[in-house]
């Protein structure tokens, strides 16, 4: 007989101790779960003399899927303050150990170090959520299915797990390949190291079966996709008006590897609309920003080519009016959730789990069933209409202009901004104009990419990177190793005289929040910093993170990473940076110090 999958069940014992016995007896029951898998909680052990802790770690290193409950409690802690639980879900991390993760959804307040192991895990894994043992068994089961289609032990007709008929390796590019190594590194610790044969990366991310490709596979890593799945594409265009009518003033149509699309597509997008410029109220610098801001339009771009119907011979289409912009692709949504689950925090169920997991990894998507509250969340920050979910034959997402009696409104500092771009055009082109304004100091490739808000690498380097070297508004550090990983860019003496021109800082106004409306200036000053000290010599996101620091001392980096929407690796280095320059010192350990800024005087 075939050997069964040995799942490992960890939680804080007497939180979920319902819980962990209905899924024992739901393993042990269910015909199709005990045919494949043997369940393990730790209460089912013998007594003996060995202790606990030795007897669970042992056991999450034999088992081949570890399924972590995350509810309220923390836990025992050990002598180095680290519960059992914490302590389980590390090994199956550093073992390679599949982690399924199902948190409880209530509005009780957590544990602070379990809020933090929230945080942890959702660095490394997506999660569900649960809100009784009946929905736990649900998910679990969902799951189950899931992995078994994958690794072909039961009947799969999915798309995204599909073996292709003839597509071999040769299909598979190594530098895409290479590329997601080193972001999903970066993002997600991915254990796979740069340069690992495609076919070992491959099978790690369960894209290969029986030596074939499946479809997914070659949707992300191969150039060019379309020769295989012609409709895999994204239809774009422009009208003038609030209806579908001719003349179209443009039309294009993206191909190529599932990131370009989405990098192709959003520039597109906000290539027709408005771009607005802030006040000099305060500063002589001033801030830009879009009309609807790109992480709304970016994140309903990625969820249609993520969750799309492959098999449909359709293709996503995006269509800019004058009062809405509109994205619809193929397949409607899942049965497990509907349109008013979008606009709570849902479980995610993605038509192309493989093809989800890689976006995810690459940092493109933060979670499973964040996106449409992302959208909604940034719509409203801006006060802009909430956007629409529609789902029939298709799925699509609307996302309103602001509009003032039915004319699309733009204010006239918009207007000022788009005559600049416009003028701004005739001389250079947007995408070099994009990374003159992002470049700060001395940056590598992929942070200047992460700045300007693009997915996918090759696209950055091809159609931003490389022509702003070209045209002699960017230099390498080190010109005699081009290729080099260690690789950093800075702006030539034209690209400054560009930047200055432009007016425009890093980001676009996101600005930290201040206690009692102090400013910003305010809080530099408390530090004796001079803020174009910090800026010059460090950029403008050291600058921020030091501001974050002033503020709350006790802030972590994953919190300051999450607000400058930089990797918390990124951070860290910054801090490093900081504290070798002796402008900042840790008092207390990594978990409950704080910060000390070593004042300065100027």
């Amino acid at each position: 007989m075939e050997k069964k999958y040995k799942i490992f069940i960890s939680s804080v014992q007497s939180e979920f101790e319902e819980e962990r016995k209905a899924l024992i007896d739901f393993f042990d029951s269910d015909v199709l779960l005990k045919s494949f898998f043997t369940a393990y909680i730790f209460e089912r052990n013998p007594a003996n003399t060995s202790k606990p802790e030795s007897i669970y770690l042992s056991e999450v290193q034999k088992a081949d899927i570890y399924i972590g409950l995350i509810g309220l409690l923390y836990g025992h802690e050990d002598n180095e303050g680290v519960s059992a639980t914490e302590r389980e879900y590390d090994a199956a991390k550093n073992n390679g150990i599949p982690r399924w993760i199902y948190i409880l959804k209530t509005t009780d307040e957590r544990h602070p170090k379990k809020v933090k192991l929230v945080q942890k895990v959702g660095e490394d894994v997506s999660w569900k959520f649960f809100e009784n043992t009946e929905r736990l068994k649900k998910e679990i089961y969902h799951t189950c299915f899931e992995f078994l289609k994958q690794n072909g032990k039961i009947e799969n007709n999915d798309f995204d797990n599909g073996l292709h008929a003839y597509a071999t390796f040769d299909a598979i590019n190594n530098s895409l390949i290479n590329e997601f190594i080193d972001t999903a590194r970066e993002k997600r610790n991915f254990p796979e190291k740069s340069n690992a044969p495609k076919e070992a990366v491959l099978k790690r991310l369960n894209l290969t079966r029986n030596g074939k490709l499946v479809n997914s596979a070659i949707l992300y890593f191969s150039e060019n996709p379309q020769q295989f799945f012609p409709s895999a594409t994204v239809k774009c265009a422009h009208f003038h008006g609030d209806i579908v009518q001719k003349p179209i003033p443009d039309y294009k149509e993206f191909g190529g590897p599932v990131l370009e699309m989405v990098d192709q597509s959003v520039d597109f997008i906000l290539s027709k609309i408005s771009l607005s410029t802030g006040t000099r109220n305060k500063s002589n610098i001033v801030g830009t920003q879009y009309e609807i801001p790109r992480i709304a339009i970016s994140e309903a771009v990625i969820n249609a080519i993520a969750h799309r119907d492959y098999y449909s011979k359709g293709s996503i289409q995006i269509s800019v009016f004058k009062n809405r912009i509109e994205i619809e692709n193929p397949g409607c949504l899942p049965n497990e959730i509907n349109i008013n689950d979008l606009k709570n925090i849902h479980s995610s169920y993605p038509r192309n789990p493989l093809l989800a997991n890689c976006l995810f990894l690459a940092g493109a998507i933060e979670r499973y069933g964040t996106g449409t509250l992302d959208i909604m969340r940034v719509m409203r920050e801006k006060s802009l209409p909430e956007p629409e979910f529609i789902s029939r034959t298709n799925f699509k997402v609307i996302l309103w202009r602001m509009q003032v009696n039915n004319q699309t409104f733009i204010p006239k500092e918009a207007q000022h901004r788009e005559q600049d771009r416009v003028q701004d055009r005739v001389q250079v082109e947007e995408p070099i104009i994009q990374t003159v304004i992002c470049l700060e100091e001395q940056m590598p490739a992929w942070q200047i990419m992460e700045a300007i808000g693009l997915k996918a690498r090759r696209n950055f380097i091809q159609n931003y990177l490389q022509p702003s070297i070209d045209k002699g508004f960017v230099a390498m550090i080190n010109p005699n190793k081009p290729t080099s990983k260690a690789q950093m860019y800075r702006l030539t003496n034209k690209g400054i005289s560009l930047k200055k021109k432009l007016n425009r800082p890093l980001k676009s106004g996101k600005t930290i929040n201040v206690k009692n409306g102090e400013s910003s200036d305010g809080i530099r000053n408390k530090f004796g910093i001079n803020s174009d000290e910090i800026r010059m010599k460090f950029g403008v996101n050291v600058m921020r993170t030091m501001e974050f620091i002033a503020q709350t001392p006790e802030i972590t980096a994953e919190t300051i990473a999450k607000e400058l929407k930089l990797s918390p690796r990124t951070i860290e280095n910054y801090l490093a940076k900081l504290k070798t320059n002796n402008y900042l010192k840790r008092q207390g350990s990594k978990k409950d110090g704080r910060w000390l800024i070593i004042k300065k005087e100027n």
